[in-house]
């Protein structure tokens, strides 16, 4: 439903003011803005933008992603398509910008930096430099994707440093990743051309990035929540901050999006202006967005929202067409093409054994609302006798070490086994193919059985999330890529959720047990992580012994 005059108090969040007037919309665009001095009840502000996403994480194809997001106010979303690269290459990233095209929604892609994200995994695909360049070089990838190999940054590899130079050669801004990174060390990597990060999780983190030069996007997804640490962030930075979900799951999207952010900063008593900047503004000016900020020929893309306290979106207008209005979306869902890079078969029990040596286990240890992971060492629990050698090394559910493992989903391999504490399961088994970055197998359990009941659920389905108890076998298939589902936003929303009720009622603590097991594979975010070869210590960036004598 087009626009053609809507009337209401602007806010121009770009100045800083805010004034009646009515808008006049000509194809699509801002055409004339008349300040009529009228009295209005809504007030029409800039939409709202997710400045670093996933949209696999959503597991919902970027079509049906629109359609959940624009009731929530949000008219465009950065997106770094890395996950379903890691799986099919150029064709997958294709895939993406094929399904966001014309579809309300202002998708804006980048190329993937780090494909695979380290050479200590494997992944369905790489992405050379012929094929970044070929990426930044068309008018359609925005930005280069976040920099995960920050090691590479710093030792001046010659492959990292060419990827960089592109992204100066053809003109766009660089994406980072560098979790905890101080002094030096970060200073170097900002100035090789970095960005943004959106890894911060401490307030002093952040400053001293902010300091040298860097933006700082704050995060608040399904898992990493970072907006209550980082807001403070908003009063003297804001000109230098965007908001992000990075990785935000169906059920969540459901709920709400960046709106979310928005409403808790404003009721926290942040300034009004500051956080729409953040919101709204920031990521225009910064990745060169066409998305409209309520100025004369400017893109029709805003909202029409109640008040500036509660900001509840009344509707939502992209190009200058309703496609949202009173909590109801308005764009038309459309056909799903199915892509798959899945080939491995059925898993038995004797495939997780664990054999047993002297020593303590190293083990992860999940913390709850963040990517990061600590070290733990616990004590060594094997089926039969205690101490035996060979024999197999099991899940402790007393003292909350569980068996963890990675099986690689493109080619038969051995399954990768290690520990895990913080997930707390005291029955059964949790399995996904959504295993960042390169989304091959992740599973916990409390059996080699419940582990292997699991897995073959995923491989059945080639891709998926599955929970399995006594009695209950159950899982949400994920056919595109092992990443995203064929159905509705709503279908998925549900059936995830179903499922994430499934896996707390194993027992399991977690705000999002399958968002965190996700990230249990990620081999570029510290301190421990498990990858398809082995157990994987991410601050000396080497492999490591599970065994600690």
């Amino acid at each position: 439903m087009p626009v053609e005059y809507i009337s209401g108090n602007v806010v121009d969040v770009k100045n800083g003011v805010v004034y009646a007037a009515t808008l006049e919309v000509l194809e699509g665009r801002i055409s004339n803005i008349d300040r009529d001095g009228g009295v209005y009840d809504s007030f029409i502000i800039p939409g709202f933008i997710d400045a670093h996403i996933h949209i696999e994480s959503s597991l919902l194809t970027p079509a049906e992603f629109a359609h959940m997001a624009v009731v929530h106010g949000t008219v465009a979303v950065v997106s770094d398509p890395h996950e379903i690269a890691n799986v099919l290459g150029l064709a997958g990233i294709d895939y993406m910008v094929d399904s966001g095209m014309g579809v309300g929604l202002k998708f804006f892609f980048g190329a993937p930096s780090c494909v695979p994200a380290t050479t200590f995994e494997t992944s369905g695909a790489t992405l050379d430099v012929d094929d970044i360049e070929q990426l930044l070089r068309t008018d359609h990838i925005k930005y280069l994707s976040e920099m995960m190999n920050y090691p590479g940054v710093l030792d001046d590899n010659p492959v990292v440093l060419y990827k960089l130079s592109l992204a100066r050669k053809y003109g766009k801004v660089v994406d980072g990743h560098a979790p905890g990174l101080r002094g030096d060390d970060c200073e170097k990597y900002i100035r090789a051309g970095i960005s943004t990060d959106h890894e911060c999780t401490t307030l002093e983190g952040a400053l001293n990035k902010l300091r040298l030069g860097m933006k700082v996007i704050i995060r608040e997804g399904s898992s990493a929540r970072n907006l209550d640490t980082l807001a403070p962030l908003i009063n003297d930075h804001y000109a230098d901050i965007m908001l992000c979900s990075d990785d935000k799951h169906p059920d969540d999207l459901l709920q709400g999006h960046i709106n979310t952010m928005v409403k808790r900063l404003l009721r926290a008593g942040y300034d009004k202006m500051s956080v729409l900047r953040a919101a709204c503004v920031n990521p225009v000016l910064h990745y060169n967005l066409d998305v409209g900020l309520l100025q004369v020929g400017d893109a029709a893309d805003f909202l029409v929202v109640d008040n500036l306290e509660d900001i509840n979106v009344l509707k939502t207008v992209i190009n200058g067409e309703v496609v949202a209005e009173s909590g109801i979306s308005i764009l038309p869902r459309r056909v799903v093409r199915v892509v798959n890079n899945f080939n491995t078969g059925r898993k038995e029990p004797g495939d997780f054994f664990f054999p047993h040596r002297p020593g303590r286990l190293k083990v992860i240890e999940a913390v709850d609302g963040q990517l990061l992971t600590e070290v733990f060492y616990g004590d060594v629990m094997v089926s039969g006798a205690a101490g035996v050698e060979d024999a197999n090394v099991v899940s402790d559910v007393g003292s909350d070490i569980l068996k963890l493992v990675v099986v690689n989903r493109y080619r038969e391999a051995p399954v990768a086994v290690g520990f895990v504490k913080g997930f707390g399961l005291i029955r059964g088994a949790m399995a996904s193919s959504v295993a960042h970055d390169s989304h091959n197998i992740v599973a916990v359990g409390v059996s080699d059985e419940a582990l292997c009941q699991a897995v073959n659920l995923v491989i059945e389905h080639k891709g998926g999330l599955a929970v399995v108890d006594d009695g209950v076998s159950e899982v949400l298939p994920l056919p595109i890529g092992g990443l995203m589902s064929d159905q509705s936003g709503i279908e998925v929303a549900a059936a995830y959720a179903r499922l994430d009720a499934l896996a707390k009622g194993l027992g399991s603590r977690l705000r999002a047990p399958f968002m965190t097991l996700s990230f249990m594979s990620l081999l570029v975010m510290p301190r421990l992580k498990l990858g398809d070869k082995g157990l994987f210590d991410v601050d000396s960036f080497e492999f490591t012994d599970p065994f600690v004598v």
